[in-house]
C-alpha cells in the first residue's frame, strides 16, 4: 500500500516535535529557558559548610551540585554525565569543578536532523556535539531512601528530539509514584552514528557513540543516584518511539548489561528500526558516500572535526538519499527509497539485532519488558488506498475493538508499528526468560505519541482524562518497583505468550484481552509472520 505523507495532518507530537525548553522553576519561582550552567567559586569550607547546610545541594562524582525544588521535588537539569572532547568518538568522563554547580537551566541537546518522510527544518539552536547531559526529579536527597529511578528516553528515531521537551518533565510522576525519574541528552544523527570505523582504530566505535552516550548516562547513575534517593540496583528504561527502539538496542548491547533491570517500549518499533537496525554494508557506504559530499578523503579523515554542523547535517542528508536509492533501501514508510539514521550491528556493540530469526537478544533475555503501541498511530498523517469494506473485515474490527463503533480499517495500525512490537513480544516470551507484557492504547484520537501525557501523568482536561493518567502512570510505576505492569483498579496484567496473547487495552475502562486482534491482522496483513 503506497502511502503519502500530508503536512496539513501532521500533529505536533512529542515524538518527532521541536524541542520545548520549559524548566523546573528555579528559587525565586521563575522558569528558566537557556542552556546554560553556572559555577559559583566558593572556598574548601564553604564547600563543606553547603554541602551540609544547604536543602538540595548534592555530591556527585565530579562535585556539589545545586537544585531547584517545587511543589515537594527537587529538580536538577542539563547535568553532565560524560564529556565528548571530539566529535565520533566515545566521551570521556565529566572534569570535575570547583564549588556548586547550580543545575537549574538545561544543557545542550544534540544537533538536530530530519527524519525521512517528515516535512520541516531542523534548526541547531542550542546544540553541541557535546550534549552528554541529563535531568533528575526526585521526591528527597540525601535521605539514604532507595526509589526506583525511570530513564526516559526520548522519540525522534535516532535523528531528533530532546530530553529537554515540556512534556517530558517529570516532576509529576515523581510526585506520584515516589520514584526517582531521569530524562537522558545523547548525540543523534550523523554525530551518533556516521560509521568511520574503516578510517582508523580512533573511529572504531563511530558508528555507535549516540548509544555509547546512553551507557555512559547508566554508569553516572550507578554511580550517583544513591544521593539523589534513588536506587542503582533498580533501573528502569523507558522510552517512546525512537526512545523505544533505544530501550531494545540497550537489550541488545551486552555494554549495557547489568546496569539496568527492567525496559518499558512504547511504539518503538519498525520492521526496520527496532526489530532490525542498519547493517555493516549499508552504514559503511553511507559512510563513503558523506565523506564524498565533503570532499574528505582517508588521507585528511581529521577534516572532518572542523566541518560546520550545518555542512555535515547537509552532507549526511544528501548521503542518507543518495545511498538509499543505490542500495535500494525503502524508508520506514515504504513509499520510497532512503536511509535514516539508526545503531549499526558491529557484531560488537551490538552483537545482533534486537530480533534474530528464531530469538530476542541474548542480552535481554533476563529484563522483564513492557511493550506496547496505540491503536491509530500514523494512521492519518498519510494519504493511503482506502480498504474495501467486507462482512469479515467488520466482523473482525468488531471483534478486536467492539467499542469502537465508528473504527474502520484505515485508522487501525496494522503493518507499521502493531505488527513489529507483536514481532518482538512473541520471539521475547519464545526465549523463556523474564516475562513480557502487552499492551494497545486506544483512548480517544490515539495517534502516535498519545499516550506520552498519560505516561508523565500530564493529562488534565476532564476528570476521565485524570483518572486514566493516574491509572497509566501507576501501572508504569508498578513495573519499574516491581517488574509487573497495572494498578488494583486494572484487571490482572497477564504477561503475553504466544497461545494467550494476554494483551491491555488501556482506555477509559481498561480490560484484558487475548489474541483480540489476530482475525484482523490475517485479514489486512496476511503474508505477515511473527
Amino acid at each position: 500500500m503506497r502511502k503519502k505523507f500530508t503536512p496539513g495532518k501532521r500533529y505536533a507530537i512529542l515524538a518527532l516535535s521541536a524541542v520545548m525548553l520549559a524548566g523546573c522553576a528555579n528559587s525565586s519561582g521563575t522558569k528558566t529557558t537557556q542552556a546554560e550552567t553556572t559555577v559559583s567559586e566558593t572556598t574548601e569550607s564553604q564547600t563543606e559548610a553547603s554541602e551540609v547546610q544547604a536543602d538540595g545541594i548534592v555530591k556527585t562524582t565530579a562535585g556539589l551540585i545545586q537544585g531547584t525544588k517545587e511543589d515537594g521535588i527537587y529538580c536538577y537539569l542539563g547535568v553532565p554525565y560524560a564529556e565528548a572532547k571530539e566529535r565520533f568518538v566515545p566521551a570521556e568522563e565529566v572534569t570535575p569543578w570547583e564549588g556548586v554547580r547550580v543545575a537549574d537551566t538545561y544543557g545542550p541537546m544534540s544537533p538536530q536532523a530530519q527524519i525521512s518522510g517528515v516535512d520541516g527544518e531542523s534548526s541547531q539552536n542550542g546544540t553541541d556535539n557535546n550534549s552528554q547531559n541529563l535531568n533528575i526529579w526526585t521526591p528527597g536527597v540525601n535521605d539514604g531512601k532507595k526509589r526506583p529511578v525511570m530513564v526516559w528516553l526520548h522519540g525522534g528515531g535516532f535523528s531528533t528530539g530532546s530530553a529537554n521537551e515540556e512534556g517530558y518533565d517529570g516532576q509529576a510522576l515523581s510526585s506520584s509514584g515516589d520514584v526517582v525519574i531521569v530524562s537522558v541528552n545523547h548525540r543523534l544523527n550523523v554525530f551518533g552514528y556516521l560509521d568511520l570505523s574503516a578510517y582508523g582504530d580512533k573511529y572504531k566505535y563511530s558508528a555507535n557513540v549516540g548509544l555509547m552516550d546512553i551507557v555512559d548516562s547508566l554508569k553516572w547513575i550507578q554511580d550517583n543516584i544513591e544521593a539523589f534517593g534513588g536506587d542503582p540496583e533498580n533501573v528502569t528504561l523507558f522510552g517512546q518511539s525512537g526512545g523505544g527502539a533505544k530501550v531494545l538496542a540497550m537489550m541488545t548491547s551486552p555494554y549495557a548489561k547489568g546496569l539496568f533491570q527492567k525496559g518499558i517500549v512504547q511504539s518503538g518499533a519498525t520492521e526496520t528500526m527496532g526489530v532490525k537496525f542498519n547493517t555493516q554494508e549499508f552504514s559503511t557506504a553511507l559512510a563513503e558516500n558523506i565523506l564524498k559530499n565533503l570532499n574528505i578523503t582517508p588521507d585528511n579523515i581529521e577534516d572532518i572535526q572542523y566541518v560546520s554542523a550545518d555542512d555535515l547535517e547537509k552532507a549526511a542528508a544528501e548521503g542518507l538519499t543518495q545511498t538509499g536509492e543505490q542500495l535500494q533501501i525503502p524508508t520506514w514508510t515504504g513509499d520510497s527509497y532512503a536511509m535514516d539514521w539508526e545503531p549499526v550491528v558491529d557484531g560488537d556493540f551490538l552483537p545482533t539485532d534486537p530480533v534474530t530469526d528464531d530469538s530476542f537478544a541474548e542480552a535481554g533475555k533476563d529484563i522483564p519488558l513492557l511493550i506496547g503501541s496505540n491503536l491509530n498511530e500514523w494512521t492519518g498523517y498519510f494519504e493511503s488506498d482506502p480498504v474495501e469494506p467486507t462482512d469479515e473485515l467488520t466482523a473482525a474490527l468488531k471483534e478486536a475493538y467492539p467499542d469502537k463503533t465508528d473504527l474502520t480499517a484505515e485508522h487501525v495500525d496494522t503493518t507499521l508499528i502493531r505488527l513489529p512490537i507483536l514481532k518482538i513480544m512473541a520471539h521475547k516470551a519464545d526465549q523463556n526468560g523474564a516475562p513480557v507484557y502487552g499492551y494497545v492504547f486506544t483512548y480517544g484520537n490515539s495517534h502516535h505519541g498519545a499516550e506520552i501525557p498519560y505516561v508523565f501523568d500530564h493529562a488534565d482536561e476532564n476528570d476521565e482524562e485524570k483518572e486514566l493518567a493516574s491509572q497509566i502512570s501507576q501501572a508504569w510505576i508498578n513495573f519499574a518497583k516491581t517488574g509487573v505492569p497495572g494498578t488494583d483498579e486494572m484487571p490482572e496484567w497477564e504477561p503475553y505468550t504466544r497461545d494467550g496473547g494476554a494483551t491491555m487495552i488501556l482506555d477509559a475502562e481498561s480490560k484484558l484481552v487475548h489474541n483480540h486482534d489476530q482475525n484482523l491482522l490475517k485479514i489486512l496483513a496476511s503474508d505477515y509472520v511473527y
